[in-house]
């Protein structure tokens, strides 16, 4: 692998674990702490819980991209096995 590859799969892999922690931490506050629906009466937590909302949902779509991204970037990992188990065959080669 080159030290270009490595350092892009290193940056890949911290960017999709930080978003992660974002991910959980946004999800367990909503989740656990802060009021649903109409408990809260127009109260600032409200507030808090739609752009912690947003936050979530925008974080979700970029993990699923930078998830993407990893995939790509370790597709010929992934063809290989494929191909050592006998899911993918490989073509024949004229």
């Amino acid at each position: 692998m080159t030290k270009g590859k490595v350092s892009r799969l290193w940056l890949v892999n911290m960017v999709s674990f930080v978003l992660f922690i974002l991910l959980g931490i946004t999800g367990l506050i909503n989740w656990l702490l802060l009021p649903k629906g109409y408990e809260a009466r127009g109260s600032f937590l409200v507030s808090i819980r739609h752009f912690l909302v947003g936050v979530h949902e925008w974080t979700a779509v970029v993990f699923i991209l930078i998830v993407a991204i990893h995939i790509g970037l370790h597709w010929g990992y992934i063809k290989n096995n494929f191909r050592k188990h006998g899911i993918l065959r490989k073509h024949d080669e004229p």
